[in-house]
């Protein structure tokens, strides 16, 4: 069996496209799998650091606005349809998968053009253009959320690393605090805009140290790979990092989270039982802030819009919810299973069977 995973850009396409990936390897040991994206976004490095073939095409963006960019689309689109018909004709896979972004869209077309069955994932809950064309394309069709418009759609929950979907945060907090230098006495806030960073967050929580550190709350801040951040020292830390690998040991080390709402964020700080506060991303067509609702609806989470969040929400709200030891058991408690943690194994039956059954078709 060989499967063609197609996705880049961001974390919220390359999780997920990893997490699949690694399922359709226990499923059946024997698959292939070859995944395509590009070769300025960050599955440039971590594909290859999983030990995945990674192949590329060029960068399409899809403007949502009239403009130059608008314009060249076409001929853009043609080139990267061209390379991704070169990449299915030499890889031959029986099976395309689009995680949606710039990638997934020639993708498809080059899947629609050699016949080959494709499966559809939907990390948000709205769809973004890509999908939206791809789902037009197949039945086969898994959503992250429940209630995403996307004709047959299954609901299967975002594909998550085995490392984070089967954490013990308990068993791992003392070499987790030990290894980012944090005190075993204090509760932690872990801060982080996603793979990017945001410089909203950034700012506020930055802003409100002196207040965090006056109610004895230490912080583990992931300020982004682009961003910098100076904070004064003192007796409790303020630990500032520009990337974590061992996303599993930031969870153990934290109480809580401060963090987007992207769907691979939601469902990996509910996942492992995490209290957070939400900050949507505040461009695009408001998914983040739907992303996070169910957890915020199940009492997991609060949700504050990115202008409300400022150096003085943070110094009044924050200290509080942190030193409250049992207001933060009962978000635990009440984010845990509010979205499933087994979609990579359901994804990847859905692709070994769109699969299987195409070739039983052909045969």
């Amino acid at each position: 069996m060989r499967v063609l995973l197609a996705g880049g850009g961001s974390a919220g396409h390359t999780s997920p496209l990893l997490a699949t990936a690694d399922a359709l390897r226990r499923l059946d040991p024997a698959t292939e799998v070859t995944c395509l994206g590009t070769r300025e976004g960050l599955e440039a490095r971590l594909v290859p650091e999983a030990g995945l073939p990674l192949e590329v095409v060029p960068r399409v963006p899809l403007p949502r606005r009239p403009g130059p960019d608008l314009l060249r689309t076409p001929s853009r689109l043609r080139a990267a349809r061209a390379a991704a018909l070169e990449v299915v004709d030499r890889v031959r896979p029986d099976v395309v998968v689009g995680f949606g972004g710039y990638v997934s869209v020639p993708a498809y077309l080059a899947a629609r053009a050699r016949r080959l069955p494709i499966v559809v994932h939907e990390g948000n809950a709205i769809p973004g253009i890509a999908n939206k064309l791809g789902a037009r394309m197949t039945t086969h069709v898994a959503t992250s959320f429940p209630d995403t418009a996307l004709p047959h759609a299954v609901c299967t929950g975002l594909p998550i690393r085995r490392l984070i979907s089967t954490l013990d945060r308990a068993s791992l907090r003392a070499e987790a605090l030990a290894s980012f230098g944090l005190r075993d006495d204090l509760p932690t806030l872990l801060v982080t805009g996603g793979s990017q960073g945001a410089a909203r967050i950034n700012a506020a929580v930055s802003g409100a140290a002196p207040a965090l550190a006056g109610a004895g709350v230490q912080v583990l801040h992931v300020v982004g790979p682009k961003h910098e951040l100076s904070v004064p020292s003192g007796v409790v830390p303020y630990v500032v990092r520009t990337y974590v690998d061992r996303m599993d040991l930031a969870y153990a080390a934290a109480d809580a989270v401060l963090c987007r709402s992207g769907s691979n964020t939601v469902t990996e700080v509910s996942g492992v039982g995490l209290p957070a506060i939400y900050v949507p991303l505040p461009i695009g067509n408001g998914e983040q802030a739907l992303n996070a609702r169910p957890v915020v609806d199940a009492g997991g989470g609060l949700l504050v819009a990115d202008a409300a969040l400022t150096p003085e929400w943070v110094a009044a709200s924050v200290p509080g919810l942190l030193t409250d030891a049992g207001r933060l058991a009962e978000m635990g408690a009440a984010a845990t299973g509010v979205i499933p943690l087994d979609a990579d194994e359901k994804l990847a039956r859905i692709v070994l069977d769109a699969a299987r059954g195409a070739t039983g078709a052909a045969s």
